[in-house]
């Protein structure tokens, strides 16, 4: 490492024809200049430069040298650029990894003017309902909910999102209308996973409660396989407000128990770093924030 920055200070020297004019473009002193030359020349046992009074002259060892330390230099500098462009600027491949649920509007318009604005930009995603190691898949930045398992990663909390249980026309029109969560057992429940582990509890308008133990027809570990079932009159199942904006306004999926709450989820943006990040992750993290917050 040492003999590569003695080849950058070679290549000033040449390129600046002086010492001491190669000193003030590298912050040294003079001295230290002419002794980095000399242990130059000491490791590659061959003069390099004709040192008179007046000027520097390249030996014909040292023309041949000072191409490949010119070349160092340029690829140096080079680098430095890159890394400055990362920083300032939004370029480079943007790896995102999300929910499923997460894969339809909200994210599409958060981050289509990034990229409109930014033609250095790519964007990779990765939409999995199972959380990935983020630092093994070079993730730049994930969407999570729920609870967080306590890690090394940096998570920004972005807001909470409610759960609305719903269900399709279809299926009240076979199975009757649910006014009261006494009626939810014995109903087909379309349910995640994990949805079954513990108790659904439920907070009326005046702070009661109502716990229910899920009993799932169907489950899966994705929340859009689930969204299709209940479209589908299937059954009942809860989903996240955001994500069915849609849905509930066109009347296709309807809102159980308006007046009931089921426990609302986290909403975080998580990056393996919190310093350093480059443009691209700051900038992908400002757009996320504004399009995912949850609406009322």
């Amino acid at each position: 490492m040492e003999q590569l920055k003695r080849m950058v200070v070679f290549a000033t020297v040449v390129d600046r024809g002086s010492m001491v004019a190669a000193a003030e473009v590298l912050g040294m002193s003079p001295s230290a200049v002419s002794q980095q030359i000399r242990k130059l020349e000491l490791s590659t046992q061959i003069s390099l430069l004709h040192r008179t009074t007046r000027k520097l002259t390249l030996t014909e060892a040292g023309a041949l040298f000072y191409q490949s330390c010119a070349q160092v230099q340029q690829l140096a500098q080079q680098a430095e650029q890159r890394l400055a462009e990362l920083r300032d600027a939004p370029v480079g491949e943007l790896r995102i990894a999300a929910p499923v649920g997460f894969s339809g509007r909200p994210i599409t318009q958060a981050l289509m003017p990034l990229l409109q604005a930014h033609s250095g930009l790519s964007l990779k995603l990765f939409f999995n309902d199972e959380q990935i190691d983020l630092v093994e898949q070079r993730i730049d930045l994930a969407i999570r909910v729920g609870r967080l398992e306590d890690s090394s990663l940096v998570a920004r909390h972005i807001g909470d999102s409610r759960m609305l249980l719903c269900a399709a026309p279809a299926y009240l029109a076979r199975k009757g209308p649910v006014s009261h969560p006494e009626q939810l057992p014995g109903q087909d429940w379309l349910a995640l996973n994990n949805e079954s582990l513990a108790p659904l509890l439920l907070r009326g308008p005046q702070g009661q409660e109502y716990k229910l133990r899920i009993d799932s027809r169907v489950s899966c570990n994705n929340i859009l396989a689930l969204r299709h079932f209940t479209l589908a009159g299937m059954g009942i199942s809860l989903q996240p407000q955001q994500e069915i904006r849609e849905e509930l306004a066109d009347g296709r999926l309807l809102a159980l128990l308006p007046d009931w709450q089921a426990p609302s989820f986290g909403i975080y943006l998580v990056t393996p770093r919190r310093d350093a990040q480059p443009a691209k992750v700051r900038y992908a993290l400002q757009a996320l924030q504004r399009h995912l917050l949850p609406g009322p």
